[in-house]
């Protein structure tokens, strides 16, 4: 339960289930993380496994832990999908080596309980140990990521969705994309749009007021994520840089953590962007920096529905995206949001727009204020009815 816009999605689904209904178990990999404790007391979270804690974790460490059966299984998956990428030479990002290390691990892993579940959700990767590890009558998983910006082996993927019932897409967008790498499991796509609690974001927006640690003399830019390729983020002190040759007086934010840290400083030391790119790192709640910000901004390179640029309508803010693939999806352009260019000299000039005309940016302001975000997770109870 890391810092996540997939883990704060969970919690909002956690927050809405109706446990006069429902009994619920949950499993983590690891049981642990900034946002465990904000899990709801109805949810019985169940005791780590040590074999599943060895996934996503540097392998020299499995080593120290003496789970050789696990380094074989990870060993191996990294050498075939070495094979598989020479072979089939990725045009985007290989998910290959991820997929292989649960499929030729998962022989290595116990039972995770043993108890009989009506319905078993695989809310995020790896989707072979909820299909393959526990009992239920249902099993369906969650897709968060765009496929179009991924590469998979195709073949062996299928294989471990075809165990599933049904496979449940967050957005229109994520549905398409996936439906184009696996047209033959258009039966099994469901949708369960990401969504947000209003009245949990406005109550953790105001627990602390940190408008006092922002400049409160410039345009306060704000943007959240994991410090990764996908999010962008080491395009930011360029994009800034262009802004203020452009004229504008502006401070981007940036709050999170990840492998991409070094990078992203080192790009605000090339642009010089030393005082205006700020990175205030992990916060367990970013919600008051939302509340503070002047515009939040997404300027991923993929997603597949930011969750955080829902935070921020919810809190009223203007919102920028860049057009990534799900973009269209995530907001109204030009209504609750503002889809830029990903080119970084075009999405300079179409920010500075947005932060020019007040008058758009209110605008933005009052339709946020009117958004709905539905939380109506009554489908997971007609899956256990068998309603669908």
């Amino acid at each position: 339960m890391e810092i996540g816009g997939a883990e704060r999605s969970l919690l909002t689904m956690l927050s809405e289930l109706d446990y006069s209904k429902a009994e619920v178990d949950l499993f983590l990999l690891h049981r642990k993380g900034d946002l465990l404790k904000y899990i709801p007391k109805e949810v019985n979270v169940l005791e780590e496994k040590e074999c599943y804690s060895q996934l996503a974790i540097p392998l020299i460490d499995v080593v120290k832990n003496k789970k050789y059966s696990i380094v074989y299984g990870r060993i191996k998956a990294k050498i075939l999908a070495k094979i598989y990428d020479v072979f089939h030479r990725p045009k985007n990002e290989s998910y290959v080596e991820l997929e292989y290390s649960h499929k030729y691990t998962k022989k290595y892993m116990p039972q995770i309980t043993d108890d009989k579940y009506d319905l078993i959700i695989s809310y995020l990767t790896p989707h072979y140990f909820a299909v393959e590890k526990a009992y239920g009558r249902k099993k369906i998983a969650w897709i968060h990521t765009d496929y179009a910006y991924i590469d998979c082996d195709v073949n062996s993927e299928k294989r471990m969705w075809d165990q599933y019932d049904k496979i449940v897409a967050i957005s229109v967008a994520v549905k398409e994309s996936f439906l184009k790498k696996f047209p033959m499991l258009e039966d099994k796509i469901i949708m369960v749009e990401n969504t947000v609690s209003r009245k949990f974001i406005e109550r953790q927006a105001n627990e602390i007021d940190v408008l006092n640690q922002l400049d409160q003399q410039s345009v306060r830019l704000l943007s959240i994520g994991r410090f990764c390729h996908p999010k962008n983020f080491d395009n930011i002190p360029e994009i800034c840089s262009l802004l203020i040759k452009q004229g504008h007086n502006v401070k981007w934010y940036i709050i999170g953590f990840g492998e991409d840290e070094n990078l992203i400083k080192s790009k605000i030391k090339e642009y010089g962007m030393e005082k205006s790119v700020i990175i205030l790192g992990k916060k367990i709640n970013p919600y008051p920096y939302i509340k503070a910000c002047d515009i939040y901004v997404q300027p991923s390179r993929y997603e597949g529905k930011a969750i955080t640029v829902l935070e921020a309508q919810a809190l009223n803010k203007p919102v920028i995206i860049t057009n990534y693939g799900t973009a269209s999806s995530q907001l109204r352009d030009g209504s609750n949001g503002i889809i830029v260019s990903l080119d970084n000299q075009e999405c300079a000039k179409e920010m500075g727009k947005v932060i020019d005309d007040m008058k758009l940016q209110k605008n933005l302001i009052e339709n946020c204020k009117h958004m709905q975000f539905p939380n109506d997770f009554s489908i997971l109870y007609d899956l256990c009815e068998d309603k669908i």
